[in-house]
């Protein structure tokens, strides 16, 4: 909404009324824990987890931070971490833990540069879009895959609560790895688009310039 030209002063009004109605939900969800099971106890269980709160509740978080430590700079080598093998999360939410301990600090590395690069590829693809409903989507789509995997590889590393979210194009999945190729698939879409408008205008430009070379040689010759 930012980059369509939404006023800030509205956008901030829109956010002031969803934080009120979070803090209401949670309230509510403390006052009846029946009536919110399972999702909320797990919200809460996670963030006093992050706090320090419960060793034993730390046990992914900590298996995470060792596996990155085991790494160094240069990795254990492919198929040669350990972690794998006890991490029960191991091929979705902390797989960039064990991307790290395989391939180092220096392969770590690379993962995030790789997402930097599809956000800053999809910049572009945004700038050069014909309209401004492809630039909107375009920036959504990239925006959400790339704050995903920060929010991963935060988590990964211990900055953040576990989350649940998965690292895109990277942890197995169903629905996720769906859903991110659509919206890959949409962004591609988006930047075809764009060349065959360029394409078509310089058909055009050129057409029209024959036609007037044309008149102007027939108006010539009269």
């Amino acid at each position: 909404m930012t980059l369509g030209g939404f006023p800030l002063k509205e956008s901030a009004k829109m956010v002031g009324i969803a934080l009120v109605v979070f803090v209401l939900f949670l309230l509510a969800a403390k006052a009846f824990p029946d009536a919110f099971p399972n999702r909320v106890d797990t919200w809460v269980s996670r963030i006093e987890t992050f706090g320090g709160g419960d060793d034993g509740g730390n046990y992914q978080k900590n298996m995470a931070q060792t596996a990155i430590a085991e790494g160094g700079l240069t990795g254990m080598g492919p198929g040669r971490g350990l972690h794998k093998h006890f991490l029960p999360q191991r091929d979705s939410d902390f797989i960039y833990a064990l991307i790290v301990e395989e391939f180092g600090m220096i392969g770590g590395g690379i993962v995030v540069m790789m997402y930097v690069w599809f956000m800053l590829a999809s910049v572009r693809v945004a700038t050069r879009a014909k309209d401004a409903f492809g630039r909107l989507v375009v920036m959504g789509l990239s925006f959400s895959i790339a704050f995903q995997a920060m929010v991963n590889m935060a988590v990964a590393v211990g900055l953040f609560p576990v989350t649940g979210q998965t690292l895109p194009l990277v942890s197995a999945g169903g629905s996720s790895i769906w859903m991110t190729c659509m919206a890959v698939g949409v962004i591609l879409a988006v930047s075809r688009g764009h060349g065959e408008g360029l394409t078509a205008d310089k058909d055009i430009d050129e057409a029209m310039a024959n036609d007037l070379d044309a008149l102007e040689a027939f108006g010539n010759h009269d």
